[in-house]
C-alpha cells in the first residue's frame, strides 16, 4: 500500500494523519499521531442494507494496555475485558460528533473502531481518535456530510490574566478551570461535552469560538488528505418510502390525522387513536408499503405536527410557553437507613438519588493505558424499563446509562469538598422512576439534594436543565425543559448544569448538521434563567447541607503524624496497629505521607484517634498523668500515661518509704498519678508516683527499721 501523510500544527504540536499503512480491507482507515500518542481509526460499511428502522452506526473505542507499556494488574486475567467507563464515554463523544452528518436514508451498517496503539502520557488519545474517525469516514465511499474536527479546550487563570489552551497536555489539564471538548464543521458546532468550575456563560461561549478556529485548521488537513486519496461517495436517495407515504397520508387522511393528534395523550405518541389510524392506513396502502414503513410515516407526520405548532404558532405539545419549566417538586430524607436521599420531579420526569458515604479505602481504582488513578466521588445512573412504561433488559448498564451518570457526576465534581475537608468516599446512585425528558439533569438536581441531606459540605448547590430546538433553516425556536416528544421531534438536546455563579457541565446532542453561534449563545442564556429558577425551588426545601451526618454513616477522621513516627503506630511486626484495631473496633489505614485514616462508629474512631495521638505525642519532663498500671516487675511498674505509651516507675519512686515489692504499693489495672522525671537517650519515659494533690517532690525514704535516713539522688541509668 502507498503511504500518504498530512500534518497540521495544533497547540504547538504536530498532528499527523496517515493512510496506507494498516487495515487495507476496511472501507477506510487512518493512523493518527500526536506526539507519541497514536490511534488507528477504521470505518467499515456492510454490503447489504439493514432491516432496522434506525441508522445502524456503532462506535467502539478500544483501549489496549500495551499502549502505555502496561500489563493488567489482575493475577488471573491478563486480557483486557469489557470497555472501561472512560472508553465508553470516549466512544460516545465520537458517535455524537459524527452521527448527525449521515443521510437519514442510508441504511447500511456502519462500524467505527478506534484502537489506541500508543500513549505518551502527554497527549490524550480520545481527541486524536475523534479526528482520525472523521478523516477515515471522509476518505471512505460512505455518504457523509463531513468532515468535522474536534479539540479539547482548557482555561487557565494566572495573576489576573487568563488564557485558553487548545488540546492541553495532561499536566496542563490539571491546572485548567475546565475540560471542554468541542467538535463541528467549519461553520457550525455539532457536539459539546465538558466539565467546568462554575464558569460564566460568556467564557464558555468564547471557548467555543477558540475551538472553531483550531477545528478549521484540522478540517483543512483532512480535506487535503481526501483530495489526495479519497474515494467517491456512494450515491444515496434523499427521499425514502416513508417520505413518499407521508405525502399521500397528508392529502388523503388530513382530518383523521388532526383528530388523532388532538386526542393523543401528552406522554408519548401511540395509544388507541394512533393504532386505529394505522390500521385504516394499512388497509388502504398495505399492498404498496410494509407495516414498518407505514408506522415510520405516521410517526414522522405526528412529529412534523409538533414542529409546525412550535414554529408557526409558538404552541407546545403540553400547552406551556416556550421558556416555561414544568412544575417542580422536591422531597428529601425519605429513605430512613441511607446516608442521604432525595426525590426530584419535573413534570413526569422523576428521579430518586441516594448518597452513600464510605471510608477513603473504598475509593475506585481505574486502570488504563496511561496508568492507574483513583476517584473518591462516583455517580451511577440507572434507568429501568418501567420508567417509560415498557418491558426490557435489566442487568449491566447501557452506554446511555454510563454516559448520563458521567454527566451528572461531572456537573457536581467542582463543588465536592476536598478529601482534607471531608475525608469520605462518596457514591451517588440515581434511580430513574419515570422518564419524560432530561433525566440526566433531574439526576443532577436530585444529587445536589441527596448530598446536602447526607451532610456533605458541598461548595454550592447545582441544578440543571435541558434546552431543545425546532428549526426549519429559516428560523428557530428554543424550548426550555423539553419533554420526551419534543426531544424526539426536535433538533437538539442541549443540557446545561451549574450553580448561581456559573456553568459546571455541558452536553450537546443534535440531529441536524450543526448549530450556529446565535443558537449556542441563546441556549446558554436561556439555560441560565431556567436553572436558577429550579435552584430556587430546590433551596426552598433544603437550603444548606445538614450540620450532622446520618447516624448510620461511618465516622472518618484523619490524623497527620510525622513520618518518622509511623513506626510507633504500626509497632514491631504490626503488633501495635493490630492492637488498636482489635481494641477499638475502628478501621485504621496508615499512609506513607503520615496521614492515618480511622473509620468506624463514632465511639470506636474517638478511641482510635486518642490512641494514635498518644502514641505519636512527645511527652515532656514534669508533665503529670493519671495512668493505669499495665505491668509489674520486681524492680518497678509500667504505667500507661497515654494510650499505647508506657513509662516505668522504679521502686525507688513508688513511696516515701522503702518498697521491697512493687505489688505492696500498686495492683494491675490500678489508676495512679505520676510525673515524668526524665526521658532518656533511648526515648524511654521514667516516672515518679505522686501522693496528694500538692505533691511535687518525693519525701525521704525510710529505713526498714523505721529510722530516717537521707534519700540518695538517683541519677544512674536503669535497665528494664
Amino acid at each position: 500500500m502507498k503511504i500518504t501523510k498530512k500534518t497540521v500544527d495544533i497547540g504547538g504540536r504536530t498532528l499527523s494523519l496517515e493512510v496506507g499503512r494498516f487495515a487495507e480491507q476496511a472501507s477506510a482507515s487512518v493512523l493518527a499521531s500526536y506526539g507519541d500518542t497514536m490511534v488507528l481509526a477504521t470505518v467499515t460499511a456492510s454490503s447489504k442494507e439493514t432491516t432496522l428502522d434506525y441508522f445502524p452506526l456503532s462506535v467502539e473505542y478500544v483501549e489496549r494496555l500495551y499502549a502505555g507499556g502496561r500489563i493488567k494488574g489482575s493475577r488471573w486475567v491478563k486480557r483486557e475485558g469489557r470497555p472501561s467507563d472512560d472508553a465508553v464515554l470516549a466512544g460516545r463523544v465520537i458517535d455524537r460528533s459524527i452521527r448527525p452528518l449521515f443521510p437519514k436514508t442510508y441504511k447500511h451498517d456502519v462500524q467505527v473502531i478506534i484502537t489506541v496503539l500508543s500513549v505518551d502520557g502527554v497527549n490524550d488519545p480520545d481527541i486524536l481518535g475523534l479526528v482520525a474517525t472523521s478523516a477515515a469516514i471522509a476518505l471512505s465511499p460512505i455518504p457523509w456530510n463531513g468532515p468535522i474536527a474536534g479539540v479539547r479546550v482548557g482555561y487557565v487563570k494566572d495573576n489576573g490574566n487568563s488564557s485558553f489552551l487548545i488540546n492541553p497536555t495532561i499536566t496542563e489539564q490539571g491546572l485548567s478551570d475546565f475540560d471542554f471538548v468541542v467538535s463541528g464543521t467549519r461553520e457550525k458546532t455539532v457536539m459539546l461535552e465538558g466539565g467546568f468550575c462554575e464558569t460564566p456563560e460568556n467564557v464558555v461561549f468564547e471557548a467555543i469560538g477558540k475551538a472553531k478556529e483550531a477545528n478549521a485548521k484540522i478540517i483543512d488537513c483532512i480535506t487535503s488528505l481526501v483530495k489526495a486519496v479519497g474515494s467517491t461517495k456512494v450515491p444515496v436517495s434523499l427521499v425514502s418510502q416513508a417520505d413518499e407515504l407521508k405525502i399521500k397520508i397528508s392529502q388523503d387522511y388530513k382530518k383523521e390525522m388532526a383528530e388523532a393528534f388532538a386526542k393523543k395523550a401528552q406522554k408519548e405518541f401511540g395509544g388507541a387513536e394512533v393504532a386505529e389510524l394505522a390500521k385504516i392506513i394499512a388497509e388502504a396502502y398495505g399492498k404498496d408499503y410494509t407495516v414498518k414503513v407505514i408506522e415510520e410515516a405516521l410517526d414522522g407526520l405526528f412529529k412534523k405536527q409538533v414542529r409546525d405548532n412550535v414554529l408557526e404558532k409558538g404552541q407546545r405539545f403540553d400547552g406551556r410557553k416556550i421558556d416555561e419549566v414544568r412544575p417542580v417538586s422536591v422531597d428529601v430524607g425519605i429513605l430512613p437507613r441511607t446516608h442521604g436521599s432525595a426525590v426530584f420531579q419535573r413534570g413526569q420526569t422523576q428521579v430518586l438519588t441516594v448518597a452513600t458515604l464510605g471510608t477513603p479505602s473504598l475509593e475506585q481504582l481505574i486502570e488504563s493505558p496511561a496508568g492507574e488513578e483513583s476517584k473518591r466521588y462516583i455517580h451511577h445512573y440507572s434507568m429501568p424499563p418501567y420508567s417509560v412504561g415498557e418491558t426490557g433488559r435489566v442487568g449491566t448498564p447501557s452506554r446511555r446509562e454510563i454516559g448520563h451518570g458521567a454527566l451528572a457526576e461531572r456537573a457536581l465534581l467542582s463543588v465536592i469538598p476536598s478529601e482534607e475537608e471531608f475525608p469520605y468516599t462518596i457514591r451517588l446512585v440515581s434511580e430513574v422512576m419515570s422518564s419524560n425528558g432530561s433525566t440526566s439533569m433531574a439526576s443532577t438536581c436530585g444529587s445536589t439534594l441527596a448530598l446536602m441531606d447526607a451532610g456533605v459540605p458541598i461548595k454550592e448547590p447545582v441544578s440543571g436543565i435541558s434546552i431543545g430546538l425546532m428549526t426549519d433553516k429559516k428560523k428557530f425556536v428554543l424550548l426550555t425543559d423539553i419533554m420526551g416528544i419534543e426531544d424526539f421531534a426536535g433538533d437538539m438536546d442541549f443540557k446545561v448544569a451549574g450553580t448561581k455563579n456559573g456553568i459546571t457541565a455541558i452536553q450537546l446532542d443534535i440531529k441536524i448538521d450543526g448549530l450556529t453561534d446565535e443558537i449556542v449563545e441563546g441556549t446558554l442564556e436561556r439555560a441560565k434563567v431556567a436553572r436558577l429558577k429550579i435552584l430556587a425551588d430546590m433551596l426552598a426545601v433544603l437550603d444548606a447541607p445538614r450540620k450532622a451526618l446520618s447516624q448510620y454513616a461511618p465516622k472518618v477522621q484523619i490524623v497527620k503524624v510525622p513520618t518518622e513516627k509511623i513506626g510507633e503506630v504500626i509497632g514491631p511486626g504490626g503488633r501495635m496497629i493490630r492492637q488498636i484495631i482489635a481494641t477499638t473496633g475502628a478501621t485504621v489505614d496508615v499512609n506513607d505521607d503520615g496521614s492515618i485514616v480511622m473509620s468506624g462508629s463514632a465511639e470506636a474512631v474517638d478511641k482510635a484517634v486518642t490512641w494514635v495521638q498518644g502514641l505519636t505525642r512527645d511527652v515532656q519532663v514534669n508533665e503529670e498523668f493519671e495512668g493505669e498500671v499495665k505491668r509489674i516487675l520486681p524492680f518497678g511498674a509500667f504505667v500507661e500515661v497515654l494510650p499505647g505509651k508506657e513509662g516505668m516507675v522504679h521502686v525507688s519512686q513508688m513511696s516515701t518509704g522503702f518498697v521491697n515489692d512493687p505489688n505492696d504499693v500498686v495492683k494491675l489495672g490500678q489508676k495512679v498519678k505520676v510525673r515524668v522525671m526524665e526521658i532518656d537517650d533511648q526515648h524511654r519515659v521514667n516516672l515518679s508516683m505522686l501522693f496528694g494533690d500538692d505533691a511535687k517532690k518525693v519525701a525521704p525514704r525510710q529505713r526498714q527499721d523505721g529510722g530516717d535516713r537521707p534519700r540518695r539522688s538517683f541519677d544512674r541509668k536503669r535497665r528494664y
